[in-house]
């Protein structure tokens, strides 16, 4: 590789996990999981590499079950988030919108809890301004379509 040619990227995806959420005299909303990461001290979206031969798609689904426990039902996908490791080397991870099948959350060795919460407060636990980024691109394509 020459100093020119940039590294390949490391090809990653997640889910932006959604549940309905019922509020008492009002319309009822949405709630996001978020996941907390001890070894970052991080608050993000599930999400983890693709192995060998697996489709974002395919490794979006492992990695939300293998972080939180829960097997998701994906409806679509929602975007990509391109950015640079901590050691500098690109990152794209493709995102998809999901819903919980079934599971159970328990601490394992890469996220230690789980939240759900509504996209307000969703955007100030994120620790990373490109998830804020990617939730309000969703919740705004969101809108579009139910205004439609």
């Amino acid at each position: 590789m020459s100093r020119e040619e940039s590294p390949a990227p490391v090809l990653a995806a997640g889910g932006l996990v959604i549940r309905p959420r019922k509020r008492e005299g009002r319309q009822p909303g949405i709630e996001v999981l978020l996941v907390h990461r001890p070894d970052y001290d991080d608050w993000s979206f599930p999400k983890g590499k693709l192995d060998p031969d697996e489709s974002p798609k395919q490794a979006a689904r492992r990695e939300v079950r293998e972080e939180t426990g829960y097997r998701c039902k994906v409806a679509g996908k929602v975007g990509r988030v391109e950015y640079a490791t901590g050691n500098g080397r690109p990152k794209q991870v493709t995102y998809y919108e999901m819903t919980v099948d079934r599971g159970s959350f328990t601490p394992n060795d890469e996220v230690d809890e789980v939240r759900w919460a509504t996209p307000k407060k969703a955007r100030k636990l994120l620790t990373w301004q490109r998830d804020v980024d990617l939730l309000e691109r969703w919740l705004a394509d969101r809108r579009s379509r139910t205004d439609a």
